[in-house]
């Protein structure tokens, strides 16, 4: 293969960055400002997400479901666009592995059963980042001239 498909210009980076954090989106748009209402959930705003953390076992509900919300819309942004992209995974990885426990409390492993799998392969992406950070094509390259 040429150099064409070697994979190292950063834009292979670029587009997982964007695979990945990009669906958190739509999800903190659903949990605080109840977009998408007929997708399943149980909670359509900050309020009713902060009871059902709290009847889940996630106290205090009132400073867990601000912190996902902030995680998934401004978390998720940020790494797509490569700024501040290790502390930004670091935090979306802990997300991550919480939401992991709870899929294999409530579903176990298989994702048709509410279970893990698809929260586990968002996971294992992210950790990518966390250890690699957003390559060069990012804005943490862009402005400090390297990956954060």
């Amino acid at each position: 293969m040429g150099p064409r498909f070697r994979g190292d210009d950063g834009k292979e980076l670029l587009v997982g960055r964007m695979v990945d954090s990009t669906p958190l989106i739509p999800h903190g748009l659903r949990n605080t400002f109840g977009m998408f209402p007929s997708t399943g959930v149980q909670s359509h705003n900050l309020t009713e997400l902060a009871r059902q953390l709290d009847r889940d076992g996630y106290r205090p509900g009132k400073f867990w479901a601000p912190a996902i919300s902030i995680t998934q819309l401004v978390g998720g942004p940020m790494l797509a666009l490569g700024l501040f992209t290790r502390p930004v995974a670091c935090v979306i990885m802990i997300f991550l592995v919480v939401s992991n426990y709870e899929r294999w409390r409530v579903g176990g492993y298989f994702w048709n059963k509410t279970g893990l799998e698809y929260t586990l392969m968002w996971t294992v992406a992210v950790l990518y980042f966390l250890v690699h950070g957003g390559g060069a094509i990012s804005v943490d390259h862009l402005l400090i001239g390297r990956e954060f």
